[in-house]
């Protein structure tokens, strides 16, 4: 099974531990991440999506006419743009970078960040509109005749798409989510199901919700699984503790000073499902399995991709491989120092993970060869008796 890794293409230089330098969108920082990604082992990199923030998609499109090999993870709000226009500008990114779009649906899990851009739509309700858009942005992506559409949230007469994806027959699509009703439309339409990083065995039981939900939904294949987390990483593991210690004193310092316009209401605690579970289980306790640890997770509150995994190299790699053994087959991680962290965790980090990756595939594909030897043997033993 192959292993992909993604990182973040952020277009300023701040992060959960220190103020920006940059403009919010910063060219040279933008292209010096995703060139320590393109040039350490990195596979693609996630342009996140905040009301207010720089636009990603243009934001991908710089980037994909400056790099070369490099994939693009392009994260959405159905809210912001007819899901026609959406098909176009997704098309069009894939011609730019010549197929190295993937694009990551987001449904949105805040009701406060929603309607900072006029969404007033339920949770619930938006992932009933996301799994419908959904249908619509592949539909116009593969399809070459002229189509109306007559939904619950859009209707439209006579499209027909005069730009197409380059990859055939269309871009993967990325969707998350650990509510019922986000399994249920990321089961029905998803390629790839993101989560984010938790503790072995909960991670395991929503692998087992997701293809639950894809069969549900009538699919005979599931979606590949993405788990994400937030690397701490030293020569030793007491320096990686250390490190660990500094980096969650960071963040509590930065968030305590206020030093943050996109938080969440003060007084009000998270709305998403993935969230809740992040803090449920820093409340249950600091340190799991091999390497996770909570704090920097209870520290933000729960925001987004916030748990860590901390130790050497060597430990961290085994614990990516821990989920690899569970079925993930795309691993994202993200350092609190963009640049530093993402070259040291492909320097370090990543070829162990692949190298692992390749025994493994390389023993199974023995086991399978022995296997079919035997199979053959036997039954031309069976064939010689009769």
């Amino acid at each position: 099974m192959p292993v992909e890794f993604l990182g973040i293409a952020a277009t300023a230089d701040g992060s959960e531990t220190t103020a920006r330098t940059t403009h919010a969108f910063d060219r040279e920082h933008t292209l010096r991440l995703a060139r320590a990604h393109e040039d350490h082992g990195w596979d693609r990199v996630l342009f996140a999506y905040g009301a207010g923030s720089p636009e990603p998609a243009s934001a991908a499109a710089y980037l994909a006419a400056k790099l070369d090999t490099l994939q693009i993870l392009l994260a959405h709000r159905p809210n912001v743009s007819h899901p026609t226009f959406a098909a176009q500008t997704f098309a069009t990114l894939d011609r730019i970078s010549d197929g190295r779009l993937t694009v990551h649906f987001i449904t949105g899990g805040n009701d406060h960040e929603q309607r900072r851009e006029g969404d007033y739509l339920p949770k619930d309700r938006r992932y009933d509109r996301t799994r419908e858009y959904i249908g619509i942005v592949k539909r116009a992506w593969t399809s070459r005749e002229p189509f109306d559409h007559q939904g619950e949230f859009y209707r439209f007469e006579d499209y027909i798409a005069d730009v197409f994806p380059v990859q055939q027959p269309r871009p993967d699509v990325s969707f998350g989510g650990s509510s019922p009703a986000a399994f249920a439309a990321g089961g029905a339409e998803a390629d790839i199901y993101a989560l984010w990083g938790e503790p072995l065995a909960r991670t395991a039981e929503q692998i087992e919700l997701v293809k639950a939900a894809a069969k549900a939904a009538g699919r005979t294949d599931t979606p590949r699984i993405q788990v994400a987390f937030r690397p701490i990483i030293a020569p030793t593991e007491e320096l990686a503790w250390e490190k660990a210690h500094r980096t969650v004193a960071a963040i509590r310092a930065r968030r305590e000073s206020g030093d943050s316009a996109r938080r969440r209401p003060a007084g009000t605690g998270p709305e998403n499902a993935g969230s809740q579970r992040l803090l449920e289980i820093a409340e249950a306790g600091e340190r799991y399995d091999r390497a996770l640890w909570t704090p920097t997770a209870a520290a933000t509150g729960g925001a987004g991709n916030s748990n860590a995994l901390v130790g050497t190299p060597e430990t961290v790699a085994q614990a990516l491989l821990d989920y690899y053994d569970l079925g993930v087959e795309i691993l994202s991680a993200r350092g609190y120092d963009h640049v530093g962290d993402a070259i040291d965790f492909g320097r370090h980090v990543i070829p162990i993970v692949r190298e692992e990756v390749a025994k493994r595939d390389a023993a199974k594909a023995a086991e399978a060869a022995e296997a079919a030897e035997a199979a053959e043997a036997a039954e031309a033993a069976g064939a010689a008796a009769a």
